[in-house]
C-alpha cells in the first residue's frame, strides 16, 4: 500500500477530540453542563477562540448545545454527523485580516472608475437584505471580492474568494446562528462604508485601517460571550 501524506490536526480538532472522548467515556453524562469556555481554556492550556471553534464543532455534530443563560450541555454521546478537518471560522478572519487589509489599501490607488460604485452597490444589496430578514452574505461577498479584483492579480483574488466562502461550510453557518443578527450587520454595513469612504480618497493609509477594525470588529463579534442575549429577530430564511 503507497504511503499516505500525514495531516496535522488542527488545534481545535484536537480540543473536540478530547471533549468527545470525555463525553462518549461517561466523564460528562448526557444532561449535564461542560465546564464554561473560559474554564476550558485554563484547564487545557489553549486560548478561548480554539475552545469556541471546538465547541462549535461539537455542537454540529450534535454531541452538546450552547444554550444562552444556561451553560454548554451534553445532548449526545454519538456524533450525528462526520466533519472534515475544516478550518476554524475565527482563524479564517484572522487569515483574512492579514491579506485583505493590505488590499484595501492597493485599491485605494485604483483607477478604475467603477470600484466605488460597484462597493457602494453591494452596501446596499446588503441593507436591502437587512431590511428583508434575509442574511446580506451576497453583498458582503460582493464587497470583499471586489475590493480584492481591483488588485489585478488572479491568485490574491483566488485566495480570498477561498477564505470567504468558508463562510458556506457548517462550521462557520454554526457560529454565526449564535450571533450574527440585524445589529451586528447593521454594524458590519458602516464599517464597510468606512472603508469605501478611504478608497474613494484615494488614501491607502486610512482604507487599510479602516479593513483592519472592520475584520477586528467581526473577529469580536464572533468572539462575544455565550451567555450575550441572541435578538429574537435574526434573520435566517
Amino acid at each position: 500500500m503507497p504511503f499516505q501524506p500525514i495531516e496535522p490536526r488542527r488545534l481545535y480538532r484536537q480540543i473536540a477530540d478530547q471533549l468527545r472522548q470525555l463525553i462518549q467515556s461517561g466523564e460528562f453524562a448526557v444532561g449535564s453542563r461542560l465546564p464554561a469556555e473560559r474554564d476550558l481554556a485554563v484547564k487545557m492550556g489553549v486560548s478561548r477562540p480554539s475552545v469556541r471553534e471546538a465547541l462549535i464543532a461539537l455542537e454540529v455534530q450534535g454531541l452538546i448545545e450552547v444554550r444562552v443563560g444556561s451553560g454548554i450541555v451534553v445532548i449526545g454521546r454519538e456524533p450525528e454527523r462526520l466533519l472534515d478537518n475544516a478550518h476554524g471560522p475565527l482563524e479564517i478572519i484572522r487569515a483574512r485580516q492579514l491579506i485583505e487589509c493590505e488590499l484595501a489599501a492597493v485599491a485605494s490607488q485604483s483607477e478604475d472608475s467603477t470600484l466605488v460604485p460597484d462597493l457602494e452597490e453591494s452596501l446596499r444589496e446588503m441593507e436591502s437584505d437587512i431590511a428583508a430578514r434575509t442574511l446580506p452574505i451576497s453583498g458582503d461577498r460582493n464587497f470583499h471580492l471586489r475590493i480584492a479584483q481591483a488588485s489585478d492579480n488572479s491568485p490574491l483574488l483566488a485566495i480570498v474568494t477561498q477564505l470567504f466562502d468558508e463562510r458556506n461550510g457548517p462550521l462557520f453557518a454554526r457560529l454565526g446562528s449564535h450571533f450574527e443578527r440585524e445589529t451586528t450587520w447593521k454594524q458590519a454595513v458602516a464599517e464597510h462604508r468606512a472603508v469605501v469612504r478611504a478608497i474613494e480618497r484615494h488614501d491607502p493609509k486610512a482604507a487599510r485601517a479602516a479593513m483592519t477594525s472592520h475584520l477586528e470588529h467581526s473577529h469580536e463579534r464572533f468572539s462575544a460571550g455565550w451567555t450575550t442575549p441572541v435578538d429574537t429577530d435574526t434573520h435566517r430564511k
